[in-house]
């Protein structure tokens, strides 16, 4: 790892186009990709796409859809396969450009990475199986099949906070399944989307099968969404944006001939609930893992401790103290376990909410900044705050902690189902009743038990929520790449 970090590092500053139909093209106008921890670094330098270049992107992709959608569901497998161990072998290097470009720990960049290869092992597998024949009902005289076919072009619009994972997860789903896609980084992060699309090439995806047009959304954001040679949006990020993209999908364009699917995997507001009869050390421990692991950086992040008022001030005290051991520094350093938040504009949004959060609670821990460069911010604890205060109702995605009390486990569940979303949550408790009520209950996507609400796996934890947090996906999980496919049933009378 250290000698990846340092390969890496010799080479910021460098110059990464845009690429269409295979073509490399430079722009005038570019995005430059800081290192959060130390701004003055340049990690990379990315052409930004004009407007003609994201409408050639899409005639390239649509172009390129007539012969890949005819390439068998087992060369492209193997194509993505391929990529998989292309990446599992520069894993090292993937992980120190996370470090550099967003600003994550060792730990949390190599979970990010392990977790994209993950992916392209998973979907692959995936789309084997759904080319298998289907069953169904046999009818005398007749030859009957179930077939799987892509949908077309996609969109495809990746987060900077996953910027391996989840970017690697979006584009390989839509490609094995004989899509081609159009990927418009996110401006924080474009230089692994720049990697990997290189990395593609190299395992064999052909030209135009993936177009990498990284630009600002107010020049090309809508306009790829709304064109209508696009047949998908696959988007994760903010709600706000989610929302955007599904109101301008559904209306449909001139030439249009489809109604275009999006999946959208948007925010959350996560809880996790801490019982009486919990063991208060272990859900401490779960609850400052999940809310400041990369800076509480994750739509899964733990925001919300809603804890028995029996308990409240023990579990208080011990998560003060707890948030006090964690270290905050440059992430390139292997003993820090936050780095910084992501950009300047994020540094003042938390820093906002923080000063929000003082006067709707008590300040336990935290709450400045820390360092003398970079994006740097205290984990931050505030106790005694209201269900319905803002600072536990809107989504902060920065290293903000609100600890609710709750009367009792009722109260607790009220409580932990009042937001807009339902992406993650967590209950401690050593009460076999609670978790059925929790079972039947806590209306979130993702519920664990006694363990902390961050750090799904892939297969084993298929991700995605309900209400404000996205459209119900299930990323890695058995369903999730029926939504790049649409199903074709062919009849024969024999």
């Amino acid at each position: 790892m250290r000698a990846a970090l340092e390969s890496v590092r010799r080479r910021f500053g460098e110059s990464y186009p845009l690429v269409i139909r295979g073509r490399r093209i430079e722009r005038e106008k570019k995005i430059v990709s800081r290192n959060p921890a130390n701004p003055d670094e340049i990690v990379g330098v990315v052409s930004s796409a004009t407007a003609s270049d994201a409408n050639d992107a899409i005639d390239a992709a649509s172009e390129a859809f007539e012969s890949w959608k005819r390439v068998s569901a087992a060369e492209r497998a193997n194509v993505v396969f391929k990529a998989a161990a292309l990446l599992r072998e520069r894993r090292f290097d993937y992980d120190a450009l996370l470090v550099y470009e967003v600003g994550k720990s060792w730990p949390e960049a190599d979970g990010d990475i392990c977790e994209a290869i993950d992916f392209l092992e998973y979907y692959a597998r995936e789309a084997l199986r759904y080319a298998e024949p289907q069953p169904v009902v046999p009818i005398d005289g007749e030859r009957n099949e179930l077939v799987y076919v892509p949908l077309g072009v996609g969109v495809v619009i990746p987060p900077w906070n996953f910027a391996g994972a989840i970017m690697v997860g979006m584009t390989s789903a839509a490609i094995v399944c004989g899509n081609t896609v159009v990927l418009k980084p996110s401006s924080d992060s474009p230089v692994i989307a720049a990697w990997f699309v290189d990395l593609l090439r190299e395992a064999g995806v052909p030209d135009g099968v993936v177009n990498f047009v990284p630009g600002s959304g107010r020049e090309i954001g809508d306009l790829i969404v709304a064109h209508p040679k696009v047949r998908f949006v696959s988007f994760t990020g903010s709600k706000e944006v989610g929302l955007r993209i599904n109101e301008l999908a559904a209306k449909p364009q001139a030439g249009q001939k489809w109604i275009k699917r999006v999946v959208a995997e948007m925010g959350g507001k996560d809880s996790i609930i801490v019982a009486a009869d919990a063991d208060v050390d272990a859900a401490v421990e779960g609850v400052a893992l999940s809310a400041f692991g990369f800076q509480g950086q994750k739509c899964s992040a733990c925001s919300r401790a809603i804890v028995d008022a029996k308990i409240y001030d023990e579990f208080v005290e011990k998560l003060q103290r707890r948030v006090e051991q964690i270290s905050v520094g440059d992430p390139a350093d292997p003993a820090t376990f936050m780095g910084p938040v992501v950009n300047e504009n994020a540094l003042r949004s938390i820093q906002r909410y923080i000063e929000k959060g003082k006067e709707e609670g008590r300040l336990v821990a935290g709450g400045g900044r820390s360092g003398d460069s970079g994006y740097f911010i205290e984990p931050t604890v505030i106790a005694d705050v209201a269900p319905d205060a803002t600072v536990a109702q809107e989504e902060i995605f920065g290293p903000v902690l609100a600890v609710i009390k709750a009367a009792d486990f009722d109260d607790a569940m009220t409580i932990a189902n009042n937001t807009e979303f339902g992406l993650t949550g967590s209950l401690y408790t050593s009460d076999e009743r609670k978790i059925a009520r929790a079972r039947d209950d806590f209306f979130v996507g993702n519920l664990y038990f006694n363990r902390k609400s961050t750090g799904a796996m892939v297969g084993a934890h298929p991700f995605g929520g309900f209400n404000m947090s996205g459209t119900d996906s299930k990323a890695g999980g058995r369903d999730y790449l029926l939504l790049f496919m649409q199903a074709k049933t062919i009849s024969r009378k024999v």
